[in-house]
């Protein structure tokens, strides 16, 4: 009898963060392997276009609108999906962002950083990168006594880099929660793991690693420097770990752990 390890036919997908350039790839990732896909964000230009790109490669998936931080919005995306598809079995936590009052300047000092600016970043990435998501679509879930949490942390989780202190700071949370959820969960049928990308040009950080010719900015050279695989990662490289964790096949007893996808980055040394 052959065992299809990575086979997502019988699962449904949320995808928070899924209308950006990661969350997208691993939307599309999720379909590719079966799953029914739920592009969750706000904005339904970019959603759709990541629908009908599922939807071209052969692929099931729907889009809806909601906001991270709003539960009464998380909460409608979550029982319209079930209403189309049944219960969620796999929920992405892809949502987050920085702000420039919570990021030094070169040169700046950490007393004059905004607790404005903090508190938004903190919201951002822990509370709707994580926290609201993981309560709407937790509760059914656990209810279900079946399912997979994939929270997307950051390099900046493990090692606090510099400038970024808040950024750092919340997604450092996100990985606390993250083992919290596991232990919670861990004998009610849910598990939840983390993944922590490298340095993935995107929306938000593409303008710090890259000039407008494509070549890399100052701090881009630095971060490529110091990976040993000497390059930047393609979105589409976080498939393989996002599937493993979505599949109960490949991965069932694993739980409270965080997949660092980042090209030898935290590996290198002086």
């Amino acid at each position: 009898m052959k065992l299809d390890l990575f086979n997502l036919e019988s699962e449904v997908a949320v995808v928070l963060g899924g209308t950006g350039v990661l969350g997208g790839a691993m939307a599309e990732a999720l379909a590719s392997a079966g799953a029914r896909v739920a592009v969750v964000g706000r904005s339904a230009e970019r959603g759709n276009e990541c629908v009908s790109r599922i939807e071209a490669a052969g692929g099931r998936a729907m889009f809806q609108a909601a906001d991270a931080l709003d539960r009464d919005s998380l909460a409608r995306a979550r029982d319209a999906v079930a209403k189309e598809w049944g219960t969620p079995t796999v929920l992405v936590n892809g949502a987050g962002g920085n702000r420039p009052d919570a990021t030094l300047p070169p040169g700046g000092e950490f007393w004059k950083l905004s607790p404005e600016g903090w508190q938004g970043v903190f919201d951002l990435n822990l509370v709707g990168g994580a926290l609201l998501p993981s309560q709407v679509f937790g509760e059914m879930m656990v209810g279900a006594k079946k399912g997979s949490v994939i929270n997307i942390a950051s390099m900046a989780s493990i090692l606090p880099l510099s400038r970024v202190v808040a950024y750092s700071a919340s997604k450092a949370a996100v990985l606390n929660l993250t083992k919290f959820l596991a232990r919670e969960w861990a004998t009610r049928g849910v598990r939840v793991n983390a993944i922590s990308p490298g340095f993935f040009p995107a929306e938000q950080n593409r303008a710090m690693l890259l000039k407008p010719d494509g070549t890399y900015t100052e701090r881009g050279q630095s971060i490529v420097g110091h990976t040993p695989m000497g390059r930047f990662g393609d979105a589409h490289e976080l498939a393989g770990a996002v599937i493993w964790l979505a599949s109960p096949r490949a991965s069932g007893f694993v739980t409270g752990q965080n997949i660092v996808v980042d090209g030898g980055f935290s590996s290198m040394t002086i």
